[in-house]
């Protein structure tokens, strides 16, 4: 009959079976974790919520008057004046300033993509945007684990902010912008970029965009830290190293 074991003198960490179902869950794929699911699901609801709350708020109140965008007006000017030209239905405003030289608020139509690029591919952009979270949904579903709890946050705020600018191109015909980090910065010794020209940050954006570049930085380090599958030893390979009994 097995002795019972003493909890003084052998730790709970010696008992295997107490941490096999822990870590047999850790090493399933998300895709077969509840837990994993429900991170996904609840940060992307928030993060969603987030930007079109914030959005809303935005074109209520910035301006000296509340902005309704019009979906119809928006694609009537961008049809027959060109996609730049929507940006005379936003009221000239001046800005509401957060932290001086560090951070305002100011509202913009943005017919393109983040930073403004391709203005009027707006079908593209939705179809690329569906292409991405499909292949997000996809990556959280193969690539991760159910312990992987950064990734799933990761993914769920690239959900979230391509769910939020899609939401725009689709009811408004544009993307609301209203977030404008470090205006009117210039780059010193008269420095001048091709994508920014002489100010070091002239783009307006939203919170969507802001949760895209946290989602992709925190992914890249998620997938930077992965050991290699060549880096993982086998454990059929090990031979001892110790002499052999009875030699």
């Amino acid at each position: 009959m097995p002795e019972p074991r003493d909890p003084i003198t052998e730790p709970a960490s010696a008992d295997p079976g107490r941490n096999r179902p822990a870590a047999a869950h850790a090493a399933i794929g998300a895709a077969r974790s509840p837990r994993a699911w429900l991170v996904l699901i609840v940060v992307t609801v928030v993060c969603l919520w987030a930007d079109l709350a914030t959005k809303y708020w935005a074109f209520r109140t910035i301006a000296d008057v509340p902005v309704n965008v019009d979906r119809q007006q928006v694609l009537d000017i961008a049809a027959n004046q060109g996609p730049r030209f929507i940006a005379l239905l936003i009221p000239r405003h001046d800005p509401v300033v957060v932290v001086p030289h560090v951070l305002e608020f100011t509202l913009v139509l943005n017919p393109g993509a983040v930073f403004g690029i391709g203005p009027g591919k707006r079908t593209f952009f939705m179809i690329f945007t569906l292409i991405a979270l499909a292949g997000g949904v996809l990556l959280f579903a193969t690539m991760t684990r159910a312990k992987d709890w950064w990734a799933h946050s990761a993914v769920a705020m690239l959900i979230a902010g391509g769910v939020g600018n899609l939401y725009d191109r689709l009811f408004y015909g544009c993307v609301r912008d209203f977030i404008h980090p470090l205006p009117g910065l210039k780059w010193p010794f008269g420095i001048s970029t091709p994508w920014s020209g002489r100010e070091v940050w002239p783009y307006v954006s939203n919170v969507a965009d802001l949760f895209l570049i946290i989602g992709i930085v925190m992914l890249a380090i998620y997938l930077w830290r992965q050991e290699p599958p060549s880096a993982k030893p086998a454990a059929s390979s090990a031979t001892p190293t110790g002499p052999t009994p009875g030699a």
